[in-house]
């Protein structure tokens, strides 16, 4: 079978709609219950043959990116060559247009998108179940990028379960080039975190809201365990979102561990509306908008 001459994939982002935080476990990380939805702001991976594995970064902030083996698309490639016993003879250009470092698992994004396009490119034929599998090793929010539309996830994220979600959602994004430390934002929720914490649960009214496609009662569960801490780190958050709030968002949330601000709005009018809001508002570097929920990771 003779191999393409290029493959390419498109990523969506990812906004956690609610995000609920348990207690640190012995292993290091913290059991996790979130409502993920996959939103309409794109990484592509340009894969192509080469004589050995190789990335390029171009777009949004593409000098914060790593181009060795701590680049999610690079350990991807080099997951999968092994995975199949082949060399990792692949180029792989990154596109980039979900913020760095901005809660939005840009990143993930990447990883999933080099899975694809190398499967694609080196004729693997993978199941989805194994490729899920694999993304899993790269990141808790990977097989979730794979998987796309509206789902939970519980464990450390990566364990999903797909969620009925009705309607279409617009958002107003407000990002920031000076990213948050997403180890440092669990230390500090862990310094702000109650004693007794127990393991939490997916919103059960959230879900329910998704599934009646009630937009003013999503707008109200939305919610972020890790926000506190986030602001703590970047008090510029609080303004932000209350600026998005002045200007009637149905609901505002910091997504991930920040510092991507997601304000729900009524309608794409509205989006912009609240795009123009967050930006008056001086605190945001850059706001674009965005709908969900949208496909997972797809070769074009």
């Amino acid at each position: 079978m003779s191999t393409p001459d290029a493959v390419i994939v498109r990523a969506p982002g990812k906004l956690n709609l609610s995000l609920g935080v348990g207690p640190r476990q012995p292993d290091g990380y913290h059991r996790l219950a979130t409502v993920f939805q996959a939103v309409s702001v794109y990484e592509e991976v340009v894969a192509t043959p080469a004589e050995g594995l190789g990335v390029s970064v171009e777009g949004v902030d593409a000098g914060r990116v790593p181009v060795d083996d701590t680049n999610l698309a690079w350990r991807a490639a080099r997951l999968l060559a092994d995975e199949v016993g082949l060399e990792p003879l692949v180029h792989l250009r990154v596109r980039k247009s979900v913020p760095v470092a901005g809660g939005m698992a840009g990143g993930s994004a990447d990883g999933a998108a080099a899975l694809l396009a190398c499967d694609a490119l080196w004729g693997a034929g993978l199941s989805r179940d194994r490729l899920l599998e694999l993304a899993a090793e790269l990141g808790a929010d990977v097989p979730f990028i794979l998987l796309g539309h509206t789902a939970v996830g519980t464990r450390r994220g990566d364990l999903l379960s797909p969620a009925l979600s009705r309607g279409r959602y617009h958002w107003a994004l407000a990002t920031r080039r000076t990213g948050l430390s997403t180890p440092r934002v669990f230390e500090r929720f862990d310094e702000l975190a109650d004693p007794g914490l127990a393991d939490p649960e997916p919103d059960r009214d959230l879900l329910t809201a998704l599934r009646a496609a009630d937009l003013d009662a999503v707008g109200r569960c939305l919610g972020n365990d890790l926000q506190a801490a986030a602001m703590e780190l970047a008090p510029e958050l609080g303004r932000t979102v209350e600026a998005a709030a002045r200007a009637g968002a149905l609901g505002v949330v910091v997504t991930g561990s920040g510092p991507t601000v997601a304000a729900l709005a009524r309608s794409r009018r509205h989006s912009m509306e609240l795009a123009a809001a967050m930006r008056a508002a001086g605190q945001a570097d850059d706001t674009l908008t965005a709908v969900g929920p949208v496909a997972g990771a797809r070769v074009l």
